[in-house]
């Protein structure tokens, strides 16, 4: 497991160096966190590949979570204290918490102005979408690899591809867009899917984000010389379609957004986003902050250090002591991930013990 730093040191010990009175999220390079990204549990349905080994893995006890009067809490000190302006609720698969909907129509309750997205693999999400629109959510990120019942089941260990497909369109139905369709595409599987994934986004409104297989999988099996990279998509997709960069800002945001156009005609038929995170790092702006599961924080993705909130939010600490525990943890952010090189481990970047589905995307 990750490092972690104990929970009951004085609040002030863990980051000697920050400034008194820095207001925010703000790290010692200048980034200042607003994104906010909660995961409500470990657990998923799935055993994406990518992410989980085939058996699971062994799930945190309920009582280790969270709760939602936690949740709502930790959100609330992140707003008004600590700067946050965007929240995403993440997993493990946030659906299999029986409390979802309850959690949404709370914070929503706190923050009538917050956007809350919810980050799924949809499995489930048609007998929910409408309760969740209702309690206040915002839009939806929904993983989505391939459009070949087979390949789904071989990436994902599971025969849920029609409910997959069942879940985007009950969201869609509901309101909760714009949805945006996540794709990791693996070599020598799902890696020719990439242009008819993005036709098929393209005629339904749905903006679809490919990412770069990053080395967060559980059973510790990512090569970079397996990863598709963002160059290869790129060039992928310029076979079928003509790729310009949007002129829009991009403001922070982990996608670089491409227009895409028809190869014959030139006509405008949405965008399409690439997230390089191995290839072409955007550490230097990035704006997240993460909340595991059972309450630490984590000020990269990658990081081998977590920073215990928990203890405090289960003790008499103040709304301001968990505040200020949470902004030494960002202070200590790193520069950067250092994977942006030739390899693992001789360059300086170690995986970390943790898989996607246990810190939350």
């Amino acid at each position: 497991m990750p490092q972690v730093r104990a929970s009951d040191p004085p609040v002030g010990a863990l980051a000697a160096d920050r400034p008194a009175g820095l207001p925010g999220l703000e790290d010692r390079y200048g980034r200042v966190a607003t994104d906010m990204r909660l995961s409500l549990t470990d657990k998923c349905n799935l055993r994406c590949s990518y992410c989980m080994p085939a058996e699971g893995l062994p799930w945190l006890a309920k009582d280790a979570l969270l709760s939602a009067e936690e949740i709502v809490r930790v959100v609330g000190i992140g707003v008004h204290l600590l700067g946050v302006r965007e929240l995403r609720l993440t997993g493990g698969e946030p659906l299999v918490r029986a409390d979802l909907v309850d959690i949404v129509a709370a914070l929503r309750a706190e923050h009538p102005d917050l956007p809350i997205a919810l980050t799924t693999n949809a499995v489930g999400l048609d007998a929910r979408a409408a309760a969740l629109k209702s309690a206040g959510l915002t839009r939806i990120n929904v993983s989505l690899d391939t459009l070949h019942p087979e390949t789904f089941a071989r990436l994902a260990r599971r025969p849920f591809f029609d409910r997959v497909l069942a879940g985007i369109e009950a969201a869609d139905a509901a309101g909760l867009g714009p949805i945006k369709i996540n794709s990791v595409l693996m070599r020598g599987i799902n890696d020719a899917d990439g242009p008819d994934l993005l036709a098929w986004c393209l005629e339904r409104g749905y903006e679809l984000r490919f990412i770069e297989q990053m080395p967060l999988d559980a059973d510790h099996g990512w090569t970079r010389d397996g990863m598709v990279t963002a160059a290869e998509v790129r060039e992928l997709l310029s076979e079928r379609f003509h790729l310009s960069p949007d002129a829009r800002d991009r403001d922070g945001a982990p996608a670089e957004r491409f227009e895409v156009r028809g190869k014959d005609d030139g006509a405008l038929l949405g965008t399409v986003g690439i997230i390089a995170s191995v290839t072409e790092p955007f550490c230097a702006d990035c704006k997240r902050t993460r909340i595991t599961a059972e309450g630490k924080v984590m000020s990269c993705l990658f990081s081998h250090e977590e920073v215990d909130l928990r203890g405090l939010l289960r003790s008499e600490a103040s709304d301001e002591q968990v505040a200020r525990r949470w902004q030494e943890a960002m202070w200590l952010k790193p520069r950067a991930h250092g994977m942006d090189h030739t390899g693992l481990g001789a360059d300086g970047f170690v995986q970390p013990d943790r898989s996607m589905s246990a810190i939350g995307g």
